[in-house]
């Protein structure tokens, strides 16, 4: 596979301070006087547990009252420390564990995982932070010391960094392929998909932290002006640097927009005019999409599942001033009691085309879970499409770049359902380039919208259809 360099490195002559041995620091952790750091980095390795192992969403882990249940006791300060580490961790997770499988002499017993978590949280510290090595060193140690089952590791640990941050240029250049941030199953399938380079691509984009997108209910270009963003995508507002909460941006408490990425936007645009019409989103929280479909008029029906998830779909509606029927129920077993003339159905997915915004989908979905969703998916756009009116229009998509979660479940529900057809989608109504299939569904990548620098381009990963049912047929179905 061919090579390059992986952006926002370190630079690799700057000059580094020799790390120490930690003992020093192991032991201070231990008289009751906590190493400076030490809280914010043990967090973070207990964290990268839970979302790797444990297969928890990062997000949730951050959260402020649902997360890490000492992340509370961190000032602002720290806790911005153990989100930077986290993404580093989780976005060159491939890089920093190939560098250190060429420091270890063997591999650490399974049931250590909390010293391979210590390690991955120093080595994104030492590789691609501007932390000193020795700090991140010797509360590396500090850290294994504090329990009995890492204890025993605390030389291994201070011995393998010390290296690490010796040897960091010549670790960063024979680790800095960009398919070694994705595991071998899911980049082999965007090789088989899409094609090498474009596999490549995708994964390039992953390093890169994604700008914040905006929904505006109008005038997206007064929008950019007055938050000094730029318009992508036809009518998103995509800023180029934030900093603070996203409560404090303007417009935010009068309503004027939502956060939703750009390609996020597209599946209701799908839809055309919906303009009084009875509209079904299906899955629909946390409601970026039904807020669309009601800003543009149509009558809004939101359903979905998780009664927690729509009690925050109608408190954006809310800070929005825009209504809509919120409905909690599980798709395959309810009976609307009436028919629909346009469905939105955001299947639920894997999301590996959201790994730009939440870099943990790479590392804790399986290759078994795309064949488990994809038969959810199938039940669900079965059903959807039974609570269709006769010509009405029906449009799928997930959040997903694995074709089994796509175009395959678009191809088998055709052959099955004859009263459908695919309506093609054009270029023109998305506003992206190179985003429309030869079949005429909507594909966005990581890598679409190009822009230079690379970091300021970029979509979430979506697959959208447009299928109408034919008006000839009975649509009680």
């Amino acid at each position: 596979m061919p090579t390059s360099r992986p952006p926002g490195r370190k630079t690799p002559n700057a000059k580094r301070r020799p790390p120490q041995s930690g003992r020093g620091t192991a032991d201070r952790s231990t008289t009751g006087r906590e190493t400076p750091g030490l809280k914010a980095r043990k967090i973070a390795a207990e964290v990268l547990g839970r979302v790797i192992y444990g297969r928890r969403p990062l997000d949730e882990e951050l959260h402020d009252a649902r997360g890490h249940p000492e992340l509370h006791t961190l000032g602002d300060k720290d806790r911005a420390l153990v989100r930077a580490i986290l993404g580093l961790a989780l976005r060159r997770r491939g890089q920093i564990a190939a560098a250190l499988e060429m420091l270890l002499e063997r591999p650490i017993p399974e049931k250590t995982g909390a010293v391979m978590n210590i390690l991955h949280v120093a080595g994104a510290q030492i590789l691609f932070m501007e932390v000193p090595d020795r700090a991140a060193v010797d509360i590396a140690v500090a850290d294994a010391g504090r329990d009995p089952v890492t204890r025993r590791y605390k030389g291994l640990v201070n011995a393998v960094l010390r290296r690490m941050s010796d040897n960091s240029a010549e670790l960063l250049e024979k680790t800095g392929q960009v398919w070694r941030n994705t595991p071998v199953w899911l980049f082999a399938g965007w090789q088989k998909a899409y094609g090498e380079e474009t596999a490549l691509a995708i994964a390039a984009m992953h390093q890169h932290e994604p700008n914040l997108d905006l929904t505006v209910k109008a005038d997206p270009q007064a929008w950019a002006e007055r938050l000094g963003g730029q318009i992508v995508a036809r009518d998103t507002v995509r800023l180029a640097e934030t900093s603070g909460r996203i409560e404090a941006l303007v417009g935010y408490d009068e309503g004027a927009w939502w956060v939703q990425d750009a390609a996020a936007s597209l599946p209701a645009k799908l839809l055309g005019d919906v303009s009084a019409k009875r509209v079904a989103d299906l899955c629909a929280a946390p409601g970026g999409k039904t807020a669309q479909l009601a800003q543009a008029g149509a009558s809004v029906t939101a359903f979905d599942i998780s009664k927690k998830r729509l009690a925050r779909l109608s408190e954006n509606l809310e800070r929005l001033g825009l209504q809509a029927e919120v409905v909690a129920a599980d798709l395959l077993e309810y009976d609307p009691g009436k028919l629909f003339d346009a469905i939105l159905l955001d299947a639920p997915c894997s999301a590996t085309g959201t790994i730009r915004r939440h870099p943990e989908v790479a590392w804790n979905r399986r290759k078994e879970d795309i064949d488990t969703l994809a038969e959810r998916q199938a039940s669900l756009l079965a059903r959807a499409a039974t609570w269709l009116a006769s010509g009405g229009t029906l449009v799928y998509c997930t959040c997903s770049l694995e074709p089994a979660e796509g175009e395959k479940q678009i191809e088998a529900f055709l052959a099955a359902n004859p009263d459908f057809r695919r309506e093609p989608i054009r270029e023109a109504e998305t506003g992206v380039a190179g985003t429309v299939t030869d079949a005429g569904d909507l594909r966005t990548l990581p890598s679409s919208l190009p822009r230079d620098p690379a970091a300021a381009g970029g979509l979430d990963g979506f697959f959208a259809a447009r299928l109408v049912r034919r008006a000839s047929t009975d649509a009680t179905g």
